[in-house]
């Protein structure tokens, strides 16, 4: 075919219908733009389905980080409770990383872990309600809502402030979650039977090992904020201009 007769125009009667001789450039042309559509929404499935993998991947060796911090304890309480060695950390980065949503649910999993670590805390209670308080209290939702670490990520551009907001805001919630087991099944080792010793007793126990598990935390995601970008895809390490904003 001529060479002439491959003009990309249409004419005024609907081109590649009207006349024949653009029906094959058209064609061509049509055939071309779907095939690059085609090739294009493979890549991006491929690239979405590894995006997926790596994240998952990430995820599960986090928490298995996590679980394993968890038991270099600094100190142990002798009624539970205990300063580890920066095991919240992974919770919080994977929040930061990626949502909320994806931070409560690692965090849950880390609660599972925890609780089949500490099945015998569950022979010092009775009854359903402090079987369910126990679990969620203390376990599930205590460590779940590790997963609010990156909610300052939005709101404050600078990285390391945002991981500190985050880990005291979590850390705040994870508390209340543990002074609230503290008051309604733990009360019987406050040291009377009175609404305001069991309250106080709950918050001071609570704190004494909560409030050092928040500095350790906080000291390792500055130290991590320094070295390595938590915003980017891929995690690299933060550029000298970056890490001194």
């Amino acid at each position: 075919m001529p060479i002439s007769h491959c003009r990309l125009e249409p004419d005024q009667d609907n081109a590649c219908v009207g006349n024949s001789s653009f029906l094959p450039c058209g064609l061509f042309y049509r055939l071309a733009i779907f095939d690059y559509e085609v090739i294009l929404m493979e890549s991006n499935r491929k690239k979405e389905l590894t995006n997926k993998i790596l994240r998952l991947t990430e995820t599960a060796i986090m928490i298995a980080i996590a679980t394993v911090l968890n038991e270099f304890s600094v100190i142990r309480f002798p009624f539970g409770g205990t300063v580890t060695v920066f095991s919240q950390v992974p919770i919080v980065v994977l929040a930061f990383r990626y949502g909320t949503p994806w931070g409560f649910s690692s965090g849950f999993i880390l609660g599972i872990t925890q609780m089949m670590f500490g099945l015998k805390n569950f022979s010092y209670v009775a009854g359903i309600t402090a079987y369910l308080i126990l679990a969620l209290s203390d376990y599930l939702i205590a460590f779940g809502v590790l997963g609010f670490g990156g909610v300052f990520r939005k709101r404050e551009e600078n990285q390391t402030k945002a991981l500190v907001l985050g880990t005291i805001f979590a850390s705040t919630l994870r508390y209340i979650c543990h002074f609230i087991s503290g008051v309604v099944i733990w009360k019987d080792y406050a040291p009377a039977n009175t609404i305001k010793a069991i309250v106080k007793y709950s918050a001071g126990y609570n704190a004494s090992y909560m409030i050092p598990e928040v500095i350790v935390t906080v000291i390792g995601v500055v130290a991590l904020s320094k070295v390595v970008d938590f915003t980017s895809e891929n995690l690299k390490v933060v550029r000298k201009e970056k890490a001194t904003e």
